[in-house]
């Protein structure tokens, strides 16, 4: 048993550097020879000296009945997709039946059993191939008989296309109380020959590399349909003649990228352009250029970045196109502080008719003057505050300041001043500049200010 052992260990370790395949649909039969155990102890739970189901599954000593020698003879016929029909007959010497000794008995089985490849299920592998199987067949022990119902599972390691070692194990649930039910393991060798020619190419198919298409011997069996010296299966251009180093598609500009991946077939170009030209070096491809001799950014299609009022700023950063400014401000003219003065100057001479938010005819003319300043920079923002004496009531004045406020916006706005750079709020009689207590000071404390905000 120990030298079975070591056999089954080495022939593991074979199996792991293999990588090879046998197909059964290459070699559909197979015939097999092996060593088989017969162990009653793990089926019969209840009866004396057996185990539950599987108990001591593997205990080769105390249970396992083997004859060491050849005890087991397998032939198979592959039938299609994966299922295959086998043939067996065993033989054996039985002295133990579970943990019941008995005196010798002759085993013998025939067995028929239809197996199926499950790696239809789990995936094809290059060099095992595990399987279910399921049949029937007749057991003698001794002069007693028995028809059995089998089910096992086994693998088979393949060391080459046609020889490889077996594992098996099958249970077999006997009809007949005489023969108690019992599980048969084997370890062997297998066989595997006979093959085909399924695409009538002469190439026999397992060494025809394109077993179900007729091709030529000197490609494995494989179809050249476009003569080019590239096999149709690694030919990404089967139909059209092309280049070995393209695999097998043609490059008409010769720029060594292939037509079907080539953006610009006619016109030579680089990899890194998908065979496209780049005229002016700006990585914008030609057809995709509107400037292809100027180098540009792909934001602008390839052109260069225009800079209308010439003020340095690209259209593009530029918030006022066609009116020159600095950077600073985005490209928009930036009001000086000169003219923030003024400013300040000229709404000092705003004045409204007593108690009322209309305004005196001399303000009009500085209102324009104002407004003119202020449309000639768009991004320039101002607050306009107004502001009373404290004649009257606070609500009053309150709401007077900011009804002011309020006018000289609207006014502002009618000019041509942006709404949107203009705030206006009414501060009453809280932020007096003079005393109130002289007619002087409240003529200064009636007043609107504007101030630029940024």
């Amino acid at each position: 048993m120990k030298h079975l052992n070591v056999a089954l260990l080495a022939l593991l370790l074979i199996t792991g550097f293999s990588n090879v395949n046998a197909q059964d649909e290459n070699n559909p039969w197979a015939v097999g020879i092996a060593v088989n155990a017969v162990d009653f102890y793990p089926t019969n739970a209840g009866l004396e000296g057996h185990g539950a189901w599987f108990d001591e599954f593997i205990n080769t000593t105390d249970h396992y009945n083997i004859l060491p020698s050849v005890s087991k003879f397998t032939v198979s016929r592959y039938l299609a997709d994966g299922f295959s029909f086998e043939a067996a007959g065993s033989l054996n010497k039985i002295t133990k039946v579970g943990d019941n000794t008995t005196s010798e008995m002759s085993y013998y089985g025939l067995d028929g059993a239809l197996k199926y490849d499950l790696n239809k299920v789990i995936g094809d592998t290059s060099w095992f191939n595990p399987y279910a199987s399921v049949g029937g067949g007749y057991t003698w022990l001794d002069n007693l008989g028995t028809s059995t119902f089998n089910a096992g599972l086994g693998i088979n390691f393949w060391f080459s296309d046609n020889l490889g070692m077996n594992l098996e194990s099958k249970y077999k649930h006997s009809f007949e109380s005489s023969i108690v039910q019992h599980f048969q393991h084997s370890i062997g060798v297998v066989f595997k020959f006979g093959g085909n020619d399924t695409d009538g190419d002469g190439v026999y198919d397992k060494f025809d590399a394109c077993p179900e298409v007729f091709g030529l011997a000197e490609f494995k069996g494989c179809p050249d349909s476009d003569s080019d010296g590239v096999i149709d299966s690694k030919d990404d251009c089967p139909n059209t003649a092309g280049l070995a180093a393209l695999n097998g598609c043609p490059d008409a500009d010769e720029d060594g990228i292939a037509d079907k991946d080539d953006a610009c077939p006619n016109a030579k170009g680089t990899k890194a352009n998908n065979g496209c030209p780049d005229t002016d070096g700006d990585g914008v491809v030609d057809k995709n250029d509107s400037c292809p001799q100027v180098a540009g950014p792909i934001e602008n299609k390839g052109c260069p970045w225009p800079d209308t009022d010439s003020d340095g700023v690209l259209d593009k950063d530029d918030n006022c196109v066609n009116e020159a400014g600095p950077a600073s401000n985005n490209g928009c003219p930036q009001i000086t502080q000169v003219e923030v003065a003024k400013l300040e100057e000229l709404f000092k001479t705003v004045y409204f008719d007593s108690g009322k938010n209309s305004f005196k005819t001399e303000t009009m003319s500085k209102l324009d003057l104002a407004s003119g300043i202020m449309t000639k920079y768009s991004t320039a923002k101002f607050s306009i505050s107004g502001h009373t004496d404290s004649t009257g009531s606070k609500a009053r004045n309150q709401e007077l300041s900011e009804s002011r406020a309020n006018a000289v916006k609207d006014y502002l706005v009618s000019k041509g001043v942006s709404a949107s750079n203009l705030t206006a709020k009414g501060f009453g009689e809280d932020m007096p500049i003079a005393s109130n207590n002289t007619r002087s000071g409240r003529s200064q404390n009636r007043r609107v200010e504007v101030k630029l905000v940024n």
